[in-house]
């Protein structure tokens, strides 16, 4: 079966969990990150089954996420 490499990135927003697939822009929720990610698993599946692959993003980089720190204003 074949497979594609997506990138996802999940957040905390105040009690859920926020799962993004950045190439597709579908988003799903969870209450714990392994809900979030299971739920956005599916929810990249049944986008994939409605619009195809044809036309999917590849992501060939390296995506790397840091932190950054910057100076609060008063």
């Amino acid at each position: 079966m074949k497979s594609n490499e997506l990138t996802s990135i999940i957040t905390k927003e105040k009690r859920w969990f926020v799962a993004r697939c950045l190439e597709l822009g579908v988003v799903s929720q969870g209450k714990t990150i392994e809900e979030a990610q299971a739920n956005l698993q599916e929810a990249v599946e049944l986008y994939l089954e409605s619009f195809g692959d044809e036309d999917l993003p590849v992501t060939e980089s390296v995506v790397a996420l840091y932190p950054i720190r910057v100076p609060a204003h008063a």
